[in-house]
Order: C-alpha cells, then sequence, then structure tokens
C-alpha cells in the first residue's frame, strides 16, 4: 500500500449511492471496504457476524479494536458510516489525519423520495431490473424536514471538526459515481496504485424517473418546497449552517398567536388537542411543517405572540417512551432498535405485543433495564444514537437558542392552570379545560413505582433534575397555605 493514509471512512447516509461506492472502490485491488461497520444493528451488513475476526459483540465491548483491525489489515481497509452509526467512534476517525475521509453527498429531497419507496418495496438494492419493485412515495413535509436537518446537523459538526483539526476530505456527489474519472482520482487520492478500467454494473439504479413523478402528492410537495430556501437545499451537501432541527416540529395557532416549541415527551398530541381547541379546529387544522422562512413569516404576522414548551418528569417521560416506542409493536415504534435491545442488551420484553402473561414484576425489571440503557446511551457508551425521545430535555430545550428560546416553559402537573392562563393572556378568556394525560399502558408508572426506580433515573437525567427542579415523581402533596 502507498500513501500517507491507513484506512478510510465514507461519509454517507442512506440512499446517497454508497453501495455503489463500496462495490467500486472494492473493485481495486488492495483496497477493502466493510460495509456498515459501526452499525448499532448488524456489524458490516445485515447477514454477516464478523469483521477481521471481530464479532459484533465484540466490537459492542470496544469499538476501537475494530478499527484497530481495520487499520492494520493488509490491504487499504475502510468502512461506511452514517450518523446514527456508534457515537463512540466518531471523534477517533475525524482526529486522525491518517484516516482519509471520503464524503458522499445527494440532494435531499432525493435522498428522502428514494429512502420512502425503499421502505415501501422493502427493496433497498437492485441488481437485476426483472426483479424491480414500484411503489411511490407519500411527501410529509415535517418528516422531510427532520431529515434535511439531520443531515445538516452532522454535516457541519463533520465539517467544523475537519477545519480545527486542519484536515480536508474527498467530496463526491450521488452524480459524480458514475463518472470513471472520478473513481479513478479517488483511487489516485487514496494513494492506491490500482485503477478501475469499467465502472461496477452488478447495482442498479433503483428509480431513475425525475423525482417529482415518484411521489403519489407532487402538488403537496411542491407547495412546501416553495417556502424553503431552494440555496440552502442545495448547499446542503456542502455543508450549510444547518437551520432549526426541531423547526418542522413547530405548531402556531391559526388565529390565536401562540407557538408551541415541543420537547418530544409524550406530551405533544395532548397538548396540540388543547390548542386546536383555542380555534376551534383539530390538532391537524394548526399550523405544523413550517421551515425557517415561514416561521418568521407566521412571528411578523402575529406581533405580540407567545411561545412556549412543556417539560415533562424525567421519570413520567422515559416510562412513556419505553411503553409507546419500545414495549409496544407496530406503526410508529421502534421495532429496529427494540430488537436491538432485546437481542444486545437482554431487555427482558415478549417478543410480540404484550398479552395477559406479562406481569407488573416484569414490567418493573424491563423498565429498569431500559432506564440502565438510557443511562449508557446518554454518556456515549453505546452504538446507539440518542433519540429525541429522550435526550435530556435541557439539552433539546438549549437547541431552540438560535431560533430563540420559548417565552416560558410549562410543566406536566401544571398544566391546567396555566394553558388556560395563557390562553387569557392572548385574549381567549374561555380557553376550555385541559383534560388530564391518561396512564401509560399496559402498566401504569404508578404501580410499579419505587426509590430504586427514582434513584436510577436521578443517575441518568441528573441535568433535568437541577435545571428544572424536579423533585421525586410520587411526591406527598404540597399542603395548602
Amino acid at each position: 500500500m502507498s500513501g500517507s493514509f491507513t484506512s478510510f471512512v465514507v461519509l454517507a447516509e442512506m440512499r446517497t449511492g454508497s453501495n455503489f461506492l463500496e462495490a467500486n472502490l472494492n473493485a481495486l485491488e488492495g483496497v477493502t471496504c466493510h460495509g456498515e461497520a459501526f452499525n448499532p444493528h448488524f456489524i458490516g451488513y445485515p447477514n454477516s457476524t464478523e469483521i477481521l475476526g471481530i464479532s459484533q459483540q465484540g466490537r459492542e465491548d470496544d469499538p476501537h479494536q475494530l478499527l484497530a483491525a481495520i487499520r492494520d489489515d493488509a490491504d487499504l481497509g475502510g468502512f461506511r458510516y452514517f450518523h446514527d452509526h456508534d457515537p463512540r467512534i466518531l471523534d477517533t476517525i475525524l482526529d486522525d489525519p491518517q484516516v482519509a475521509k471520503i464524503i458522499l453527498t445527494r440532494n435531499p429531497l432525493d435522498s428522502y423520495v428514494s429512502w420512502k419507496i425503499a421502505q415501501a418495496t422493502g427493496q433497498w438494492k437492485l441488481t437485476n431490473v426483472k426483479r424491480r419493485k414500484d411503489a411511490k412515495a407519500i411527501f410529509d413535509v415535517e418528516e422531510f424536514g427532520e431529515h434535511v436537518d439531520r443531515l445538516q446537523e452532522f454535516q457541519v459538526a463533520v465539517l467544523n471538526h475537519l477545519q480545527r483539526s486542519g484536515q480536508t476530505a474527498f467530496y463526491i456527489a450521488y452524480e459524480d459515481l458514475q463518472d470513471l474519472d472520478v473513481m479513478n482520482g479517488l483511487a489516485a487520492w487514496l494513494g492506491v496504485p490500482a485503477r478501475l478500467d469499467a465502472l461496477d454494473d452488478k447495482l442498479k439504479r433503483q428509480n431513475p424517473a425525475p423525482v417529482i413523478s415518484k411521489v403519489k402528492n407532487p402538488d403537496e410537495m411542491i407547495g412546501a418546497l416553495s417556502g424553503m430556501d431552494r440555496f440552502n437545499l442545495t448547499r446542503t451537501p456542502n455543508f450549510e449552517p444547518r437551520r432549526g432541527p426541531a423547526v418542522p416540529g413547530y405548531v402556531a395557532g391559526v388565529v390565536t398567536p401562540i407557538l408551541y416549541m415541543p420537547v418530544r415527551n409524550g406530551l405533544e398530541t395532548h397538548v396540540t388537542n388543547w390548542m386546536g381547541g383555542l380555534d376551534k379546529v383539530s390538532a391537524d387544522g394548526l399550523i405544523t411543517g413550517m421551515n425557517q422562512k415561514q416561521l418568521r413569516q407566521w412571528r411578523h404576522s402575529n406581533p405580540g405572540y407567545r411561545s412556549f414548551t412543556v417539560v415533562r418528569h424525567p421519570l413520567a417521560r422515559a416510562h412513556d417512551v419505553f411503553c409507546t416506542k419500545i414495549l409496544s409493536r407496530g406503526p410508529g415504534t421502534m421495532k429496529q432498535i427494540r430488537n436491538t435491545l432485546r437481542r444486545q442488551f437482554n431487555l427482558e420484553i415478549p417478543q410480540e405485543n404484550p398479552d395477559e402473561s406479562y406481569t407488573r414484576p416484569m414490567h418493573r425489571a424491563a423498565f429498569e433495564q431500559f432506564l440502565t440503557f438510557l443511562k449508557a446511551n446518554l454518556a456515549g457508551q453505546t452504538a446507539i444514537r440518542v433519540d429525541a425521545r429522550w435526550a435530556s430535555q435541557a439539552q433539546i430545550i438549549s437547541g431552540f437558542a438560535d431560533l430563540g428560546a420559548p417565552d416560558l416553559i410549562l410543566r406536566e402537573d401544571e398544566l391546567a392552570e396555566d394553558l388556560p392562563w395563557l390562553a387569557r393572556k392572548l385574549g381567549r378568556m374561555a380557553p376550555g379545560d385541559v383534560p388530564p394525560v391518561p396512564d401509560d399502558r399496559p402498566i401504569a408508572l404508578a404501580d410499579i413505582y419505587d426509590e430504586k426506580l427514582e434513584a436510577l433515573c436521578r443517575a441518568v437525567y441528573a441535568r433535568d433534575y437541577l435545571t428544572f427542579g424536579f423533585e421525586d415523581w410520587a411526591r406527598p402533596a404540597r399542603p395548602e397555605t
């Protein structure tokens, strides 16, 4: 092997052409790309059991040993790394100038639509066009906004890290993948003497039609995209500063000048239903899916508006996400993470949805296991991403600051008083009652609560307890004064 690099990483995302790029890298003599080596749900490829003699469990215990094995291999070794892969090794690879950084990007609209079609068809690779499955995507403006935000947040972090450490990368756009000279230029940059005579022809482009013809609701897509800053979108691959990551989830009143900046904690539907009642509309009738430009326009059009968010006791919040996203199976749940927690973290929950055999002691034990996982996850000790549903609420609210922090931070146990008070401040003198939040299912937190769970939760969310002054979840009622 020649050149100054000891290994390489392809920094990419799903549906950007990374499989095709890997196939061409592996066609170069002396180069081996080991797939998604640090995907938290498998090692390398979905059906693989090891890489260079290191098992998935061995990688989970110490991911740096796999990094070392790839670096020390006779070939110039590398792997593909996406934003939700093991965060424990990201700083290590970005800090090391001997790890070549290949940055692969694609127009985020194209990658989003391709991802939606792959989800619908279950076809993630195509090697035989006769087996191609056809489907159209449904464009979801809020989901697309979150997709763009995730990409930009990761890209900006990589760019800034390389800038601070005085490094550069080899940039490839999706459209460059079909250019043989570009592929051979990459080989030269890597210091590899081998060259390609032709590009790999095994993988086929799955959806070659124009993007507008690949969605079921093109008019809705066009309308949503027309409000976006198109130059910022096209510059996404070049790491333009990211837009506020929570903006697509903001909820604004149609008539009442009120803006809800949600922290994901299981109360979103509860709050938006109440907001809809202020304007005599359903929650679906409120303004959602905004981007930065549309948010600014709404603010300019609503002088005197008030913004707020709602925080929840960390134990109740963790129990809600456990019950709704991990314990249960079905639409909207975290099926892949659920399977990984059962397999790798020995989370003792039923393979299917819990039934009558699922007891209170079983639920108590499983929830404690989940809290233990959260402690490791938030400390950066697992390969699974820190999801917004269980990231600390203080961290999420601090992310609002770039666009303006909320005027009010309300608490779940005070919503019955504070939401009507806020509505009256905005001229809604009969705001209606705030209904109580229903208990978690299948087993309520009150049925399993004890001091050990509280102590464990405090260890997980010490910052939230300190920042918001949370007491024990089952604290005694305060005496009236």
